[in-house]
């Protein structure tokens, strides 16, 4: 039984691993962070921010060498899972964590597809 968490996520609570939710690759245990389980591509500023001045290097670019911009891939279908801001050398960071077992309770729970509550 896979359950969606965000536009992109979904989780197996069976095998208790994260999915990609378009395609269904597991992205790894949910114990742990989905970022393990994806492409990782660290983006080059100057590609996403242009200069605001013709011939000048001014822009809204962070700086380089106080943040970086991480990009997660599906590895299957290369969807983009998620992206985040972080200090150079930063771990990732563990943002989602669920009560599996509530989840499980809570999907029990619920009727079957297609009848009414």
């Amino acid at each position: 039984m896979r359950v969606r968490i965000t536009e992109t996520l979904s989780i197996d609570l069976q095998a208790e691993s994260w999915c990609c939710e378009r395609c269904g690759t597991s992205l790894g245990t949910a114990h742990d962070t989905y970022k393990k389980g994806c492409l990782i591509h660290e983006r080059d500023f100057h590609e996403i921010y242009q200069p605001i001045i013709t011939g000048e290097t001014y822009s809204f670019s962070p700086d380089k060498d106080w943040c970086t911009l991480l990009e997660f891939y599906c590895p299957s279908c290369a969807t983009m899972i998620e992206t985040e801001y972080v200090p150079p050398g930063h771990p990732l960071t563990h943002d989602i964590e669920l009560d599996l077992e509530a989840l499980k309770r809570k999907v029990k729970s619920l009727p079957p597809m297609g009848q009414e509550v």
